[in-house]
């Protein structure tokens, strides 16, 4: 698996729970991402009141919100529905951090998977989840509201030691 450089205390991404103040900065990250489809305050609000929903967001050690991410805790599964960094933050592991404490926390609620979809024409997104162990299962053809398919990837845990399995790609991505 993955080996992370070691970091300095002032390096590492700060990670909270999206609170009501974060929603602007979290929609202007939102509409400077890949995403075809716009998040609006009443969907943050929704998904912060949800008791499956978790909401995380990524500071950088001055306090600016870089990145932020949502996801489903649903039984023995994790479903990250969205996750995204400011332009100017990528590329500076705020995504990475995020994800981390994503399959922290499936590690600590005992989460047989993690599912997540990301674009086709998203590379950076599709090696960063294959860096972590993500593998693609699946092609959901036209899954984006602009046509685009989405490619579906998945994290298996062991169940007995939770560790991430490997899993060979069930499709090709081309």
């Amino acid at each position: 698996m993955e080996m992370l450089p070691e970091r300095s205390p002032s390096d590492v991404p700060n990670i909270a729970a999206m609170r009501s103040e974060d929603i602007a900065d979290v929609l202007a990250i939102d509409a400077a991402s890949f995403q075809s489809h716009r998040t609006t305050t009443d969907n943050l609000q929704e998904e912060m009141d949800r008791p499956w929903s978790h909401l995380w967001v990524a500071r950088t050690p001055q306090g600016q919100l870089a990145a932020f991410i949502v996801l489903w805790h649903v039984a023995d599964e994790v479903h990250v529905l969205n996750v995204a960094t400011d332009p100017s933050f990528r590329r500076h592991g705020y995504a990475r951090a995020l994800m981390h404490h994503t399959i922290a926390f499936a590690k600590k609620h005992e989460v047989r998977l993690v599912l997540l979809e990301v674009r086709r024409s998203n590379g950076a997104a599709m090696a960063l989840y294959r860096t972590l162990g993500f593998s693609a299962m699946g092609v959901r053809r036209g899954y984006y509201s602009d046509g685009e398919d989405g490619i579906e990837m998945m994290l298996t845990f062991d169940p007995k030691t939770k560790e991430i399995v490997p899993q060979p790609d069930e499709i090709t991505i081309a």
